[in-house]
This record gives C-alpha cells, sequence and structure tokens, in this order.
C-alpha cells in the first residue's frame, strides 16, 4: 500500500513533527535511527576531511528520526515535500528487512537510495558500530562506562552475535553494571567529545568502510 498525501497530515501531527520549522530537514536529507548515528556521522566525516580525505558532503542534512520503526513514516512524511531529496543509511536486523525493502518497494524512496551499514560492513546484520573494529568500540564502552562496569569489557566476555551491540547487551544481563542501563548514545557522545585523539586509533579498514558509504551516499545529489 503506497501512502498517499493527503494521509501525511495526521501523521505529521501526531508526530509533532514541522516540517518546515525543523532544524533536521534541509533539500538533501539523510535519514537515521538516532542521535548516536548523527554523532558517529558528523565526527567521522570531519576527521577524514581533515585527512583529505572524502567525507559525507554538507549538501546532506542528517535528519535522526528516533528509530527504526519511524523510518518510513518520516520517509513518506519528507517524500512528500516538494524539491526535498532523501535517502537513507541505517541499521539492519533479520526482522527489519521486509520494512527496509519496503521503503523502495512501496515508492517512499527510490532502491538505491536505500542504505544499511551490513552494505558496508559484509554482515547480514548491522547497526553503525558495527562499522567500527570491536576491540575500539570496547575502547568507547569501557571508558565512558568505567565507573558503572563490573569490570572492563573484552572481546572474549561477548558472545559471538552478528551485531556488538546485542552481544554486550547479553553479556550484561548477567554481569549488570553498578547502575542505571546500557545505552548505546553515550559510547557516541563519548566519541564525538574525543574525536580528535580516538580517530587516529582507528583502523584503515574503519575508515574505508565509512568513506565508502559517505562516497555512495554523496552520488546520490
Amino acid at each position: 500500500m503506497t501512502i498517499r498525501p493527503q494521509t501525511l497530515f495526521p501523521l505529521q501531527g501526531a508526530l509533532g513533527y514541522d516540517l518546515s520549522q525543523t532544524l533536521f530537514v534541509g533539500p538533501n536529507s539523510l535519514i537515521v535511527e538516532g542521535v548516536s548515528d548523527l554523532l558517529y556521522l558528523q565526527s567521522i566525516s570531519a576527521a577524514l576531511e581533515a585527512l583529505d580525505r572524502g567525507g559525507l558532503s554538507d549538501l546532506w542534512t542528517i535528519t535522526p528520526v528516533g528509530g527504526s520503526d519511524k523510518v518510513p513514516t518520516f520517509a513518506a512524511l519528507l517524500g512528500s515535500q516538494k524539491n526535498l531529496k532523501i535517502a537513507t543509511l541505517i541499521d539492519i536486523q533479520q526482522k527489519d528487512r521486509q520494512s527496509i525493502e519496503n521503503l523502495y518497494k512501496k515508492k517512499l524512496m527510490e532502491q538505491k537510495n536505500v542504505l544499511t551499514f551490513a552494505d558496508f560492513t559484509g554482515k547480514k546484520e548491522a547497526d553503525i558500530e558495527d562499522m567500527f573494529d570491536i576491540e575500539f568500540y570496547l575502547k568507547l564502552v569501557n571508558a565512558e562506562y568505567k565507573t558503572g562496569l563490573q569490570k572492563p569489557l573484552t572481546v572474549s566476555d561477548l558472545l559471538k552475535r552478528e551485531r556488538v551491540l546485542s552481544s554486550i547487551e547479553a553479556h550484561l544481563k548477567d554481569v549488570p553494571l553498578k547502575a542505571g542501563k546500557f545505552n548505546h548514545y553515550r559510547p557516541a557522545r563519548y566519541f564525538a567529545d574525543h574525536t580528535q585523539a580516538l580517530f587516529k586509533t582507528l583502523s584503515p579498514e574503519v575508515l574505508d568502510r565509512f568513506e565508502q558509504a559517505f562516497k555512495k551516499l554523496n552520488e546520490i545529489l
């Protein structure tokens, strides 16, 4: 079923989303799931450009929508606006595959504009965190949660799951934080706050993955 323009107004009202005034919508909107994605993409893009490598074009406005379940609705809302170009770079799990395919099958986006992190990691499932080497991502988690972890996380602590986040969450069920719950936004914020130092420790493979993703997105413009 294709979402018709006349159905978009109640959706927009229900979401409290004013497309004409939000800071996160521009002529070229890149839909991502959340603020964590925005922090990683902006930080790594700036760092790559500092190395005279390809970053994400400034023509893109990164649009976090608050979860994978909201991507189709926002794609419909944004796609209904005249003179807007939209693309997405999102997480993918097996349970989400059909809804992601529906983005182009239901003509909410062109198929070439629908990218997932699995396209660049070689995995069947992937979040933005899987664009990093697992050792590096654990470094972020250990630094951000150093007072909350029972002990620093190591690769050997984690179950071998497709996504690093699911591996960490499974481990923390058995060895919980001293207080509170794990939130994947916090390592992203730590990375954004310490990009200059941390960027130097990223592997060439990680830099290549992000650069390839930015190149694909920039080709859409």
